[in-house]
């Protein structure tokens, strides 16, 4: 498998997983205290990293399924 179709399949994850961690991040905010402002940019720079993740994606030719493909 071509490294560009490796990332087609590797990218969607990454982004899931940014979104998953900036809301976590949001949700403690709420209850950080003086550490509030710290955790909500953590969490913008992770939704910036996520934007330029999907451009990435998008660059690419968007997500690729490995559904019924062997991954090696």
């Amino acid at each position: 498998m071509k490294d560009a179709d490796k990332l087609r399949v590797l990218l969607p994850h990454w982004i899931e997983h940014n979104d998953e961690h900036s809301a976590d991040f949001r949700e403690w905010a709420q209850r950080a205290g003086e550490a509030q402002q710290d955790l909500l940019k953590a969490a913008q720079l992770l939704e910036d990293a996520t934007a330029s993740l999907e451009s990435a994606m998008k660059k690419l030719g968007g997500p690729l399924s490995l559904e019924g493909q062997h991954s090696h």
